[in-house]
């Protein structure tokens, strides 16, 4: 299923290497604020293991602390993750020919960070089978590197403090990612747009602030990839494609 023999996969895993610190940061901190939060050791294993989305568990867990209704807690989780609606959207070209069954276990593994390492290996939305084995071997290289910090914090949740803000490393690798992709005016543009928006957006609740964000960089990036409408080439910010 995975085509780990095949050089993509070991490509995916390779690329994904240099940010699975920052991942396993943010991992140990989410593993910590569950118990803290007063889920029992049992439960917060199996929310790591079932949710497996670090926004969306820290955004619920204030709330399931709070003892907020259970629509609330997944309506948290939902608005948080509706950016995933906007990576399957751009995933289709490539996996749209796969079985239902397939493109369910690749959404349950994907992540904002695979999602933006495949986008850079394949800027173009043209399916070819090396695409599957590298897309599994950051997503099976993210899993781990998320669970096994988890599972650590969860473990010692009474020794290692929230106070240390070390899942800040892990948005910190995805800023650093994000940059090197910005290698056009327009993805550079759209850039500042969704920042400027999601400041901008900030006090709304549910940290809707994100899907506002992202609608507004989906939407300046397709009127400037309008024929006539797009920037020339500049320089990349932050590295290469």
């Amino acid at each position: 299923m995975f085509g780990w023999r095949h050089p993509e996969f070991r490509r995916g895993a390779r690329e994904m290497a240099g940010i699975l610190p920052g991942i396993g940061a943010w991992g140990m901190i989410t593993g910590v604020a569950m118990i803290k939060a007063g889920l029992s050791v049992p439960l917060a294993v199996l929310m790591t293991l079932l949710v497996y989305a670090g926004s969306a568990q820290l955004a619920a867990l204030p709330l399931m602390a709070a003892g907020a209704p259970i629509w609330v807690v997944w309506a948290t989780a939902f608005c948080v993750n509706l950016r995933f609606v906007i990576f399957s959207a751009q995933w289709r070209p490539y996996f749209a020919a796969y079985p239902r069954a397939e493109r369910a276990r690749m959404a349950f593994f994907s992540g904002d960070l695979n999602y933006i390492l495949f986008m850079r290996r394949f800027p173009d939305p043209v399916p070819a089978p090396e695409q599957k084995p590298y897309f599994w071997g950051g997503a099976v290289s993210n899993w781990f590197a998320w669970q096994v910090p988890s599972m650590v914090g969860i473990a010692l949740a009474d020794v290692i403090p929230t106070s240390w803000g070390i899942g800040f490393a892990g948005t910190l690798a995805l800023i650093g990612l994000a940059c090197s992709l910005l290698g056009s005016r327009s993805s550079l543009i759209a850039a500042v747009v969704a920042g400027c928006a999601a400041v901008a957006a900030y006090a709304l609740p549910l940290r809707l602030n994100i899907v506002v964000a992202i609608a507004a960089a989906v939407a300046i990036g397709v009127m400037l990839d309008r024929p006539g409408s797009r920037p020339g080439p500049a320089t990349p910010v932050g590295g290469s494609r």
